[in-house]
């Protein structure tokens, strides 16, 4: 256990009771320390010393500002025990501390103390009486000094004329408090070292050591001990302190000089505080010395100085005991009254400077009463709640949240105020569903205030991180079904290959009178429906081989008008709206086509009483990144394309998932879920975006964003040529090599070219086929290859056949999209053409005939 997990002492419980409510009592405690820790520099413990001045003269600044007008408890830290440590605290001083046992067992070391002592983050660094066991002389008057500053009660000696106790090694101050001691460990360093007992826990022994020998400042100095009363002698207020009878123990320059009388008349002198206080009439509030046991207490009062004049001042004091309880003499601080417009215009400056920071702050702050109701809040709370400063002030917090937040937040409030230490954060929903909105709600105990009870509040708002987290999950989502849905069309392509190949070989033995005929025209038909079905899932998983080509949508949905209100029937007005000069877009014709398809029949479906479907076109310039739906559309030119129809719309809880594959709120066996979702796919594997919005009794807009396309003239010439580009006659001559490892389609294949005259060799492997490549006799004119095969791929089986025939056609076949085997290949081969499975007998044999017929370079 750390030192300093025990029994601590509060704020609370550490200011005494006739110092309540007293600001300068801090400050009083402080400069005392101050003055004693001027005597510290002659044993070497001038980091401390000087620590002490610091905290004393911040400490008063802050004391006169609070007397100036802030109300607040202070703890006083003077008089008492000396205070628990908390080692979070001691983690990052300056000084070097060590925690041991009364018995010398390690229990806390800082990192200044692993640093002076060389000691790593993760090694238990020596002890001090360790580091002394090569210095037997050292180490005896460090035992010696830490037995004595151990025993608080014990009388080391005479009381010397300097005010300090003891024998050199276990001196104390005035105070009581331990007076450092200088060693030398015998490595050419001197070490300062205090040592005090913990006051929560009488069995730990703390040890705090400052480097001399590496310290500039301390070798200037010296052991000029009037330079620390130098500070306190130009301090801008008045210090004194007292010793139990109320003779002046110190006096600052600055409260001589008002007063008119030397320092030494005061100190050492006969003139007590009696003599220069001036009493309030009528026996008030008043502070005296201690003989009269009276109160003490703070105020404005008044000091007699040497001419006999009185000086207004503001005095706060407070009582110095050691650690049996007995007084040992008194600490204040003197502020004359007549710089009091001067501290009135420096808090009013430091309230506009605050007023700056908690108006500017981007993250909602406000605080509570102790019945969590509001006491204030800044403008970014004001715009996260949507309320204004007249509407929000005295109501309880909990009024802007949602029911179930409500009662989340004040049970953590109600946890904060109860806990010993800060709570993590909570989630709170705000507003209702209309304008709902999520928050983190970070909150703490206010300290210092007279605001017993209440709490400082930070609210930051995380709608936009959760919302993106939501795309993420949703993103992930539709990956993962696209990635199964790919792997799930490619094994059907397969099949399919398979049976559509062999329904066309069956129909040339049959003619069309014939019964056989019909019935293999229904398997094939149904075969052709199925892969219609696979086509979809491909497209959902972006795999599906796309055809683009440039194009003008006025014209293609010119064309496809006519079907669309076929679609729509007679109580649904198509309305079709092109904008001028539209640019041109390169897709996959039929792809987009069933695009517009599919959103018109949702449309239409979602219109049952009849109603209105737009279909508009626009060109778009975006020269910044655009946030809409669940997609960032990058900079850059666009034609879009809007689907808009005043149907029923979608609710919230279907909204979300209509990009999902089978989901669908139609009846069972009206669709198979797969509509949205291809247009999602389609779209995004075209490269475009599409936006979905919707209001529940207004209707439903879909946005397509595609990107426009600028096309070069030899693009143009060659996709019209390939239009033109039709085989009618599919028989052929030739060796072809066939390459797959499914064999009913290796078997539908290769009866299929044999049957149109060409020569073919078969394979069901890439190893298989290059033996087939080195004992053929004669020359191989066509490649056709399945892509993935077990062991070899096909890219790989097309580059070693290539050192054979460098001048070999090659056609890719694949279930797979055409783009998604050469970025997966890495295939860069331009004389390459590729067949998507499934293909039909046709469709094989013109393919073949296409690439065999093709005069290559």
């Amino acid at each position: 256990m750390r030192a300093g997990d025990g029994d601590r002492k509060t704020a609370g419980d550490r200011i005494p009771s006739r110092a309540a409510g007293s600001a300068f009592a801090v400050a009083l405690g402080l400069a005392a320390l101050a003055v004693c820790g001027a005597g510290a520099i002659a044993g070497g413990r001038l980091g401390l010393a000087i620590g002490l001045l610091g905290l004393a003269l911040l400490g008063a600044v802050a004391a006169l500002r609070l007397s100036a007008g802030r109300s607040g408890a202070v703890a006083a830290i003077a008089g008492e025990a000396p205070l628990a440590f908390d080692t979070t605290l001691l983690d990052y001083a300056p000084t070097a501390c060590l925690i041991t046992r009364r018995n010398g067992s390690f229990e806390y070391a800082n990192a200044a103390y692993r640093n002076l002592v060389g000691a790593g983050g993760g090694d238990i660094p020596p002890t001090l009486v360790q580091l002394l066991n090569d210095s037997q002389p050292a180490l005896e008057r460090l035992l010696a000094h830490a037995r004595a500053a151990l025993e608080p009660g014990r009388d080391e000696g005479a009381e010397r004329a300097d005010g300090r106790t003891g024998d050199g090694e276990g001196e104390r101050d005035p105070a009581g408090h331990p007076a450092p001691l200088v060693i030398e460990p015998g490595d050419g360093r001197s070490l300062s070292v205090t040592v005090c007992r913990h006051p929560g826990a009488g069995d730990l022994v703390l040890w705090f050591v400052d480097d001399l020998s590496h310290s500039p400042l301390a070798l200037e100095l010296g052991d000029e001990r009037g330079s620390i009363a130098d500070y306190l002698d130009n301090a801008p207020v008045g210090f004194y302190s007292i010793d139990p009878q109320g003779r002046f123990q110190f006096v600052n320059a600055t409260l001589a000089r008002w007063l008119g009388w030397e320092r030494e008349d005061l100190v050492g002198g006969d003139v007590q505080l009696r003599d220069v206080l001036v009493r309030e009439a009528g026996g008030g509030q008043y502070v005296d010395a201690f003989p009269d046991e009276r109160p003490l207490t703070d105020g404005e009062r008044g000091l007699r100085a040497r001419g006999g004049q009185v000086l207004p001042v503001h005095i706060t004091q407070t009582v110095i005991r050691d650690a049996a309880g007995a007084k040992l003499g008194s600490r204040a601080v003197v502020r004359e009254l007549t710089t009091e417009q001067e501290w009135q215009d420096l808090l009013r400056r430091a309230e506009l400077h605050f007023r700056r920071f908690f108006d500017a702050a981007p993250v909602g702050i406000v605080t509570l009463d102790r019945d969590d109701r509001v006491v204030e809040g800044n403008p970014a709370l004001l715009a996260l709640l949507d309320t204004t400063a007249e509407k929000f002030n005295r109501r309880p917090i909990g009024d802007y949240l949602s029911g179930e937040s409500r009662q989340q937040l004040g049970e953590h409030l109600k946890a904060v105020r109860e806990a010993a230490g800060e709570l993590p954060p909570i989630e709170v929903q705000i507003g209702d569903a209309a304008r709902q909105r999520t928050a983190q709600v970070y909150a703490r105990r206010l300290a210092g205030t007279n605001e017993s009870g209440g709490l400082l509040l930070h609210l930051i708002d995380t709608s936009e991180q959760k919302m993106l987290e939501l795309r993420m999950v949703q993103g992930q989502k539709m990956q993962a079904v696209g990635q199964l849905a790919g792997g799930v069309a490619h094994d059907f392509n397969n099949l399919l290959t398979a049976m559509i190949g062999f329904c066309d070989l069956l129909l040339l033995r049959h003619e069309p009178g014939d019964q056989s005929f019909s019935d293999i025209m229904q398997i094939k038909q149904n075969a052709n429906r199925a892969a219609n079905l696979v086509r979809q899932l491909l497209a959902f998983s972006r795999q599906q081989t796309l055809r683009p080509k440039v194009l003008v949508l006025t014209d293609v949905l010119a064309e496809l008008s006519n079907l669309l209100r076929r679609l729509m029937g007679e109580r649904i007005a198509l309305k079709v709206v092109h904008g001028r000069d539209l640019g041109l877009v390169r897709v996959d014709q039929g792809q987009f086509e069933q695009v517009v398809i599919n959103l018109a029949v949702n449309a239409r479906d979602a219109m049952r009483d009849g109603g209105d479907l737009t279909i508009a076109t626009e060109n778009l310039s975006l020269e910044r990144p655009l946030s809409a739906g669940g997609d960032t559309i990058p900079p850059g030119d666009y034609v879009v394309i809007t689907v808009r129809d005043t149907g029923h719309g979608i609710a919230k809880d279907h909204f979300e998932k209509i990009f999902e594959p089978f989901f669908t709120t139609k009846e069972v066996g009206a669709g198979t879920g797969l509509g949205l979702s291809t247009v999602y796919g389609i779209i995004k594997q075209t490269g475009g975006f599409i936006v979905p919005e919707s209001t529940v009794g207004a209707g439903t807009t879909f946005t397509i964003y595609l990107p426009r396309h600028q096309p070069e003239a030899a693009e143009v010439a060659g996709e019209e040529a390939g239009d033109q580009r039709i085989a009618r006659d599919l028989t052929g001559k030739g060796t072809v090599l066939l390459v797959e490892d499914e064999d009913p389609v290796r078997l539908f294949a290769a009866r299929a070219l044999k049957n149109k005259g060409y020569e073919v060799l078969t394979a069901d492997s890439g190893e298989s086929a290059l033996e087939v490549v080195r004992s053929h006799q004669g020359h191989i004119d066509l490649l056709v290859s399945d892509v993935v095969m077990p062991q070899m791929d096909g890219p790989t089986l097309v580059s070693h056949v290539l050192h054979e025939y460098p001048a070999i056609k090659v056609i890719f076949i694949s279930g797979y999209a055409e783009d998604t085997f050469r970025r997966s290949f890495d295939v860069e081969l331009e004389d390459i053409d590729f067949l998507p499975k499934p293909f039909s007998l046709e469709e094989l044999a013109g393919k073949v005939k296409e690439v065999m017929e093709s005069r290559r370079p």
